[in-house]
């Protein structure tokens, strides 16, 4: 691996890797689908957070710890976390934007979270104080690491955005570290925490400061993974990845949030610890999981009881949980392995994932939410109460808040933070991997400086034209990612127009202020179809319009008039799916099956038989205008 020490302000920073990821003073996201994101998060979803933390008692849980009245503690025991993922989410946007009133906000946030913290480092407001358990008393279900681990992350946001801001969040992540190494490192308990997340936060707190005990402390928690260390559970050892150690494993099991953080967390080790061994395995882990437990969102977990993957090929649409925060902890997951090994196949499934799980989680004026993301919505939803919180999955629309709101700041940080995903350098040249209207300035090992433009109406159009904004003394390589579903790719250069095949495609040239180089990719609409293992969606097909999924929503089918039931729709294959007024429809027939005393017999057909042109929604923007019956995955006429 090629060393590639970075101070940018990026979520991860590896020591080493074959790419090195570009921070938010290398990059601006301009315009376009994102942006219009991120200034929705910024303006209105970071305060939504913020009141809704405040008004359910989670941060008053820090003043009341502070005060010694903790009494009646509101929230989940691992709702902490909650009030750390926003401060990170607020540290990435001062740094994207610059907000003078944020950062005094997040100042005031900081000290009272300062005020819960027990001189040794400890910090909890759900263990440890009269009448409520000891600490670490409940690793397999207490979150105690877990929080510490979003803690963690928050003042790595801080010390890469504002290296010298006084308001001493990183002084409380390194005394609360120092302590859960002291604690629990060589010599010290033997144990893990029920939910991982604290194993990519050392490692990357370790980055950060210097810290090699960090680094090592995770790799310590990674080496413990399946050894035995939590008491057994109703779900399973399996369920939080206690059943065979990380470098044994074949696949992702169990909780699907957990499973991704840990493998994020033990790609940190394996790069940090150069153990080619470690990372191969989870290479294996990510291509079985992607082939075999993943819908056709990015969407990953297909069980409702326990949030975890099911077995191989299970993926109901119906039934799909597909938790938010499991497509958080995929791109995590996804984004380490890409700057580790170069390979464009975990930018695609990044792609696919912001676009069909993160995009669709907020609401378009960004306060309320899915917690969780299924591909079939049977019946009309129900609008939930604005005023209060709701439990995760009850809600079949978005929803304001939730009794555990862990997908609203998860959400929030990683918008905030999003441009570090787009573009990486390696010792010679610039990678895009994510295609948006952006500014890039930067500069290479040597000493070489990039300077590009990115225009691009993606993902509605597929040309990516990249100007050079400044000439270059030396020939640099750029290189862009041609996803694997652009069959027909072109890319334009000065010398001329060439066919590209899906992976990634480079030029290397010294580039002249105003080259321009010009990838188009094929966005027309699109039918697919599933792997025939995976039985619930057997002669289905979904259609899908360069990244994006789509989806039939009943409040489209008025305009054609017939019935308000996506049930009764069947989708004609052979005709292609076509752009309208900037919408694909696509041609159905419409059968509702006959009555009968008994479902079942010989006869399988239905009744009528009419077509009509039908248009579909980005799935992403479903159940945005009222309540719907909704599907993905429509039966073949």
């Amino acid at each position: 691996m090629t060393t590639t020490t970075t101070t940018a302000a990026t979520p991860v920073a590896p020591s080493r890797g074959a790419l090195r990821p570009l921070g938010l003073g290398d990059i601006e996201i301009t315009g376009g689908f994102w942006a219009q994101r991120q200034e929705v998060n910024a303006t209105r979803t970071l305060g939504h957070i913020e009141h809704w933390l405040e008004r359910e008692g989670w941060i008053r849980n820090f003043d009341d710890a502070a005060a010694g009245t903790l009494g009646a503690r509101t929230g989940r025991e691992f709702s902490d976390s909650e009030v750390y993922k926003l401060l990170e989410a607020m540290a990435w946007e001062i740094g994207r934007s610059d907000d003078a009133d944020l950062d005094r906000r997040f100042g005031a946030l900081v000290r009272r979270v300062a005020g819960a913290q027990e001189p040794d480092g400890y910090l909890s407001t759900a263990f440890g104080r009269p009448g409520q358990g000891a600490r670490y008393s409940d690793l397999e279900w207490g979150h105690e690491l877990y929080c510490y681990g979003h803690l963690f992350q928050a003042a790595v946001a801080r010390l890469r955005t504002r290296p010298s801001a006084d308001d001493g969040l990183v002084d409380i992540a390194r005394r609360a570290a120092d302590h859960v190494v002291a604690t629990f490192g060589p010599g010290g308990r033997v144990a893990v925490c029920g939910h991982a997340e604290i194993e990519p936060a050392l490692a990357e707190l370790g980055r950060a400061t210097g810290e090699r005990r960090y680094v090592d402390q995770a790799a310590l928690f990674v080496a413990r993974r399946g050894t035995g260390t939590l008491g057994d559970i109703e779900y399973g050892r399996s369920y939080y990845q206690d059943d065979v150690p990380v470098r044994d494993a074949t696949v992702l099991r169990g909780h699907a949030v957990r499973a991704n953080y840990l493998s994020a967390g033990a790609v940190d080790v394996a790069v940090e610890t150069d153990d080619a061994e470690l990372l191969a395995a989870l290479t294996t882990q990510w291509q079985n999981t992607v082939a075999r437990r993943t819908y056709i969102t990015g969407g990953q977990g297909s069980h409702h009881l326990d949030e975890s993957f099911g077995d191989d090929f299970v993926l109901p649409p119906d039934r799909a949980y597909s938790e938010t925060c499991a497509g958080v902890g995929s791109i995590m997951f996804s984004w380490r392995l890409l700057l580790a090994q170069a390979d464009p196949r975990y930018a695609d499934l990044i792609e696919r994932t912001l676009y069909n799980v993160l995009a669709t989680s907020p609401s378009h004026d960004g306060q309320s939410f899915y917690y969780t993301n299924t591909l079939h919505q049977r019946r009309p939803g129900t609008v939930p109460a604005s005023d209060a919180a709701v439990p995760r999955a009850s809600t079949s629309m978005r929803a304001p808040w939730f009794a555990v709101s862990c997908c609203p700041p998860n959400v929030a940080r990683t918008l905030a933070s999003l441009a570090s995903y787009v573009a990486t350098t390696d010792d010679d040249g610039l990678q895009i991997h994510q295609y948006a209207p952006s500014r890039i300035r930067t500069a290479l090992p040597d000493g070489r400086s990039i300077a590009v433009d990115v225009e691009t109406g993606y993902p509605h159009d597929g040309a990516i034209r990249v100007t050079a904004a400044d000439s270059s003394d030396e020939p640099w390589t750029l290189t862009l990612r041609v996803p694997s579903w652009a069959a027909g790719a072109t890319l334009r250069t000065p010398e001329g127009t060439r066919p590209v095949s899906a992976g990634s495609v480079s030029v290397r040239r010294r580039f002249e202020a105003g080259d321009v180089v010009e990838l188009t990719l094929p966005v027309a609409p699109r039918i697919s179809v599933a792997d025939p293992r995976i039985d619930a969606v057997r002669g289905c097909a979904a259609v899908e319009r360069g990244p994006l999924v789509l989806a039939v929503e009943s409040v489209d089918l008025g305009e054609v008039g017939v019935s308000t039931d996506v049930a009764d729709l069947r989708l004609d294959p052979s005709v292609p799916p076509r752009v309208v007024d900037g919408r694909v429809v696509a041609t159905f027939g419409f059968e509702r099956p006959a009555e009968g005393p008994w479902p079942y017999g010989a006869d399988a057909n239905g009744t009528g038989g009419r077509t009509a042109e039908v248009p579909l929604v980005e799935y992403h923007d479903w159940a945005n205008r009222g309540p719907s019956t909704m599907r993905v995955w429509i039966p073949v006429a």
